[in-house]
């Protein structure tokens, strides 16, 4: 059997991006690459790289401006563009010219959806899950549905979910978050808490306060310039998966509706529990990522 013990490697990216990964499993099967969100690094899918491993070769990289990844400087350099770079290096050096099987978390899941619906992938991507990650365009699509539609309480869940884009988008929000009101131990004790979710010795990274602030770029990339003209979003040209969690505090549920109507042979899950699934559900979320690989092979 493999060994499911992650073991590091580094991916170099486009601008000399060096982008820090674990893989475990057997090289040789099925290539699962994992992305985590915001404000996590790799480490958050340890538990699910345990119970994927010992069946599929899995892959787990920081994104640029978290945990042991190169951390450009300015906005601009977390557009959706300049990430998927980064995929296409990691994707390119774990697997070669085989496909692999996409699986994105949150931001993760934001990246994935851009992803499988480019051209530049077509082919290389087999099937994409992705847990409490929305299309950016469909999100904002939601987002500016005005109340005069009838949805009124849609867009107040919204509203109510989604309050901390604005102040992660304006000058000086992040550092008000991370150095005052989340810095220490705060965070880690605001996910056992209230959202109940595991932690420990991995899990939140030591640098997560630093990749908070840093990865507030990833909002000002690419919600404040597109909100104005949210992209639409091509036709998924890989089998898609979407998992809800169904206490999700950040992200509304009307945020799917858009790809229950336009993405063909969607298959969706209800997950119990908060927005961080793939740590406090490991056993489930591993179980239908493998489910949904075996099933598009």
């Amino acid at each position: 059997m493999p060994d499911p013990s992650p073991t590091d490697l580094d991916v170099v990216s486009s601008g000399g991006i060096s982008l820090s990964a674990v893989e475990a499993g057997d090289p040789e099967g099925q290539t699962v690459i994992l992305i985590h969100g915001y404000p996590d690094t790799k480490s958050m899918w340890l538990p699910v790289i345990k119970r994927l491993a010992p069946e599929f070769h899995v892959v787990a990289y920081d994104v640029r401006g978290a945990g042991g990844s190169s951390a450009p400087r300015g906005s601009a350099a977390y557009r959706l563009s300049a990430l998927a770079d980064d995929f296409a290096a990691v994707r390119e050096a774990v697997a070669g010219p085989r496909p692999v099987h996409l699986v994105g978390h949150d931001w993760g899941g934001v990246q994935g959806w851009e992803f499988v619906t480019a051209e530049r992938f077509e082919g290389l991507i087999a099937s994409f899950t992705t847990i409490a990650g929305p299309a950016l365009g469909h999100a904002m699509r939601a987002a500016r549905a005005p109340l005069s539609t009838g949805r009124v309480w849609q867009s107040l869940d919204r509203l109510r979910r989604s309050w901390y884009v604005a102040p992660l988008c304006l000058p000086g929000g992040p550092t008000l978050a991370w150095r005052l009101a989340l810095g220490g131990d705060r965070w880690r004790r605001a996910l056992a808490r209230v959202d109940r979710v595991p932690v420990d010795d991995d899990y939140p990274a030591s640098t997560v306060v630093a990749d908070g602030l840093r990865g507030a770029n990833l909002y000002r990339a690419n919600i404040a310039r597109r909100m104005l003209r949210p992209p639409a979003l091509g036709t998924p040209h890989a089998p898609v998966q979407l998992l809800i969690p169904a206490r999700d505090r950040f992200i509304s549920e009307s945020y799917y509706d858009a790809a229950r109507r336009l993405v063909p042979d969607l298959r969706v899950h209800a997950v119990p529990g908060s927005h961080w699934a793939p740590r406090a559900q490991p056993d489930l979320v591993a179980g239908r990522i493998g489910e949904f690989v075996r099933d598009v092979v």
